[in-house]
């Protein structure tokens, strides 16, 4: 996959880009990153501007930005804005984008980007959360991670991708490695037993438990078998109990 950063700050990525999973995915060829920067597209760098009406904030001028996105632009490519105003990033929503070829994304900053930026090229508007960053850079390097991960070849355990939390609209069951034994706090025996169907078995009951608890509204998208029903109401009846 192809991702093109829409960024004044490129020096930004320089560090998260080269260690990790970001490095490896690039060695491998699984995933080709660039940085254009929009200051480098008008003759006196000047990218931002007062808003018209009066407000606290500047604001992305149109033509900067409208001239990097035109510079890396195909008819192949997934344009998105990272906005606090834009619908709420998702597992379902990661794992549509990880099926595309290119993706354009545009880190805003100051108060945002000027609305005819939006009108010419409708990009998909993306928030990773209910609050506010000085800048769209965190949020986009949160979501190239979250595509990365699942692009083939980049993690050495495809399951490793598939288990994750909300996945599979459920959290991910409780996870442990050794010792056995720590300052009195034991593994759980089936995890211990070698017995995979106890196993897979015990994380599905716990994964329901954690989702139910911390996170119940996940449970409207899983499809679920009697024996899950099952788990559910056993929560449900110790929790009121």
């Amino acid at each position: 996959m192809k991702f093109d950063v829409i960024s004044i700050f490129p020096e930004f990525f320089e560090g998260a880009l080269s260690c990790g999973m970001l490095r490896v995915a690039q060695d491998k060829g699984a995933m080709d990153i660039k940085i254009t920067n929009p200051r480098d597209f008008v003759k006196d760098r000047v990218v931002d501007d007062y808003q018209f009406g009066g407000g606290a904030g500047m604001v992305f001028k149109p033509e900067p930005l409208i001239k990097a996105i035109n510079s890396v632009r195909t008819d192949r490519s997934t344009l998105v804005y990272l906005t606090p105003k834009g619908e709420l990033l998702d597992q379902k929503m990661v794992n549509e984008f990880a099926r595309k070829d290119h993706m354009i994304i545009i880190s805003g900053r100051y108060k945002g980007v000027d609305e005819r930026i939006i009108d010419v090229f409708e990009p998909r508007q993306i928030s990773v959360g209910d609050y506010i960053l000085s800048g769209g850079e965190t949020a986009a390097l949160v979501l190239i991670e979250s595509i990365t991960r699942l692009l083939p070849g980049v993690l050495g355990n495809r399951d490793s991708a598939e288990t994750d939390s909300f996945q599979k609209n459920l959290l991910e069951a409780p996870i442990y490695t050794r010792p056995g034994v720590y300052r009195r706090l034991k593994v759980p025996n089936v995890l211990r037993s070698g017995n995979h169907n106890r196993i897979a078995e015990w994380r599905r009951k716990k994964s329901i438990e954690m989702t139910l608890l911390r996170k119940p509204e996940l449970l409207g998208n899983e499809t679920f078998s009697e024996k899950d029903f099952e788990i559910l109401l056993e929560v449900l009846n110790g929790r009121n109990s």
